[in-house]
């Protein structure tokens, strides 16, 4: 019976513990999306974690609205992130970067261009910007042109990713981004290849998984869906015809891990009745399965002993414990994390949470 704290092989990554830090924006790049030295330390202090799946890592200039995040298609921003990747390795940990293109989610006044999507779609309420919140514009529906650049830009995140020291790479297609735009009925309205028919909807996800795991392989190449539920307005009316697929597609793909972010009806960070869909997803993908969304320590060992999930990832709690791991493990107190400091500049609710004992 494995248990939370075994080591897991995630492809080509060893993992000390089934215990992954999830990805977690926090906001502390330049405005020209540069990481910044006190990330080294963040990260760092975090790497007892059996996996570091970086926080949402912009692929390109047109995909990263949101203020002060970091990105990786400038040769300026692979040398920023070194110094992160080193700290973390020196600590004994493994890293990934999570590739994002936010689509629709950005605004102008931040990346100085119209969001783009899989149709001509606008998301609900308003987005982040330097200026405080403004209301959503209109997405441009890509055309054909625009795919084949901007799977140019994944191949081209995933080569700097490897320059700059990062383990491997994960593919974020969840929480209604580009890529959930395309996989979702709600958001995809078109009617050419890469819209209509679930297999349709899909062929973003695998021609974005075939062009990275080209640079950096498959057994370095994880992907992160959301199945259920509405998250930012992108949500689709039957989620198993298509995640149930998506996740088969990507086990054919030998991918090193695939990791779920689920909510339920009582969820802290979003809420659906939407079903879950791990369990099915678990009959069709064969490598390593990571659920995460509100996973308490016992919830935790219990999903992992009973083989319904291989690892679980824990954002918030890894947010405010560094130590996280070991919390779990000896069943110690748990730091609270302060909402107020998730993306604002500086240590404060950053690299000064303290961990146990200090």
């Amino acid at each position: 019976m494995p248990s939370l704290f075994d080591p897991i092989q995630l492809g080509a990554i060893e993992a000390a513990n089934r215990i992954l830090m999830a990805p977690l924006t926090r906001g502390r790049s330049t405005r020209e999306h540069v990481p910044t030295p006190i990330m080294a330390e963040y990260y760092a202090q975090r790497a007892s974690a059996g996996l570091i799946v970086s926080e949402a890592t912009g692929i390109s200039r047109e995909g990263l609205g949101w203020p002060y995040a970091p990105g990786l298609w400038s040769k300026e921003q692979v040398e920023a992130w070194k110094p992160v990747t080193k700290a973390v390795h020196e600590r004994g940990g493994k890293i990934v970067a999570q590739l994002w293109h936010m689509g629709r989610m950005v605004h102008s006044s931040v990346t100085g261009l119209q969001p783009v999507s899989s149709s001509a779609t606008t998301a609900p309420g308003e987005i982040h910007t330097y200026d405080g919140k403004k209301p959503a514009e209109e997405a441009r529906a890509l055309d054909k042109a625009d795919i084949a650049r901007i799977l140019n830009d994944y191949e081209n995140a995933a080569r700097h990713a490897l320059e700059a020291g990062f383990d491997g790479v994960q593919i974020h297609s969840a929480n209604g981004y580009l890529i959930d735009e395309f996989l979702r009925d709600s958001t995809n309205l078109r009617d050419d290849e890469y819209g209509g028919s679930p297999e349709n909807r899909l062929r973003l996800l695998r021609e974005v998984t075939e062009r990275v795991i080209n640079i950096v392989g498959a057994d370095r190449t994880g992907v992160r869906l959301s199945p259920n539920g509405d998250t930012q307005g992108c949500i689709d009316s039957h989620p198993e015809q298509v995640f149930i697929p998506a996740a088969k597609m990507l086990s054919d793909m030998k991918i090193a891990f695939l990791a779920l972010r689920e909510p339920g009806p009582d969820g802290t960070f979003g809420q659906t009745d939407q079903p879950k869909l791990h369990a099915k997803i678990r009959e069709v993908f064969v490598p390593p399965l990571v659920l995460n969304q509100d996973y308490t320590r016992e919830e935790a060992l219990e999903a992992v002993a009973s083989g319904r999930a291989d690892a679980i990832g824990f954002g918030r709690k890894f947010l405010a414990n560094p130590d996280l791991p070991r919390r779990l493990r000896d069943n110690l107190p748990l730091n609270q994390d302060n909402i107020k400091t998730w993306y604002s500049q500086g240590k404060e609710g950053y690299t000064d949470y303290p961990f146990y004992g200090d």
